[in-house]
């Protein structure tokens, strides 16, 4: 799966005592609603963060992952997290569109000939 939006924060490494390792950041989504979505980068995906600032506009890859815990009282829980596997930075060219120079050799709109003279019947019923 792929999330796209603006990088809204990103924590620092937190290392375990087994030797894990894992960063978490915030991607903010760019749709009509904006989520905050916490990502997880693990092991020796971590670093594909150190490039990136808070700001910036990325695409990832992902995985959702899912685990069961049972608790002290016998109660069964379910988590889900996110982990990233790809990070790649998207050019972000604004909010406003380009448009195509006009060209040099169009022809005026000043003229009073009837642009549908040349046509011939056609068969629309409108």
């Amino acid at each position: 799966m792929e999330l796209q939006g603006t990088v809204k924060k990103i924590f620092d490494t937190q290392t375990f005592a087994s030797g894990f390792q894992k960063r978490e950041m915030v991607l903010l989504t760019q749709e009509q609603y904006p989520q905050p979505i916490s990502i997880e980068f693990l092991s020796d995906k971590i670093n594909l963060l150190d490039n990136v600032s808070e700001g910036e506009t990325v695409k990832l890859g992902i995985n959702i992952r899912g685990r069961e815990w049972t608790n002290p009282q016998g109660e069964v829980k379910y988590f889900n997290s996110i982990t990233a596997w790809r990070l790649e930075k998207v050019a972000d060219n604004g909010a406003q569109p380009t448009y195509a120079a006009p060209s040099a050799t169009a022809t005026p709109a000043t003229t009073n000939e009837n642009p549908f003279a040349d046509e011939g019947d056609d068969d629309l019923p409108f």
